[in-house]
């Protein structure tokens, strides 16, 4: 792929991410000016918004999967893998904001990656129970959920915190409020 072509593709799902978040019902027109991109561009690469939304979701997947794979959730110390996989997550939430839950409704292939992705964070929750990082007693689903909502927390209602300090503060958080005394 062309530079010139590789850069329209990245501002269009970046902007389709964008509004498509804000708005579902938004126009391919809406989103191929938002990329500063014409109609016909749009329209070659993309046949409906379905089709574009199918390409964010996997552009967001795909983001998720690089986080998932650089934390080493299931080798490095947990506190560490934690904070990289916050610390990674954040962005990914942030620049692809669609929620994933419409995408596992609309998109089977999507909704099967989805799952296994987040196996991988239920298999890492697992593992810090079991090296002591967490009380013996904390529901897995408890612990999952609470992860997910400081993550959300941090990506979208404090969004001049960093990714470090996003890290930072969902880490603490997490391993002293769910964390063994």
């Amino acid at each position: 792929m062309r530079a010139d072509a590789a850069r329209n593709l990245d501002a269009v799902l970046r902007a389709g991410a964008r509004l498509l978040a804000e708005d579902p019902g938004t126009s391919m027109s809406a989103v191929a000016a938002a990329a500063g991109v014409d109609r016909t561009t749009l329209h070659r690469r993309f046949a409906n918004r379905e089709a574009l939304l199918s390409a964010v979701f996997q552009a967001k997947l795909d983001s998720a999967e690089n986080v998932l794979d650089e934390a080493r959730l299931t080798e490095a110390p947990v506190p560490v893998a934690l904070h990289r996989y916050v610390e990674g997550i954040v962005p990914v939430s942030r620049e692809w904001p669609l929620d994933t839950r419409r995408m596992m409704q609309n998109d089977p292939a999507a909704s099967i990656r989805r799952q296994a992705q987040s196996a991988r964070v239920d298999a890492f929750i697992r593992r810090s129970r079991d090296e002591g990082y967490l009380r013996g007693d904390v529901d897995m689903t408890w612990a999952r959920t609470v992860l997910d909502q400081l993550v959300d927390a941090a990506a979208h209602q404090f969004p001049t915190l960093t990714p470090p300090q996003a890290a930072d503060l969902v880490v603490a958080t997490f391993m002293n409020g769910l964390g063994a005394a």
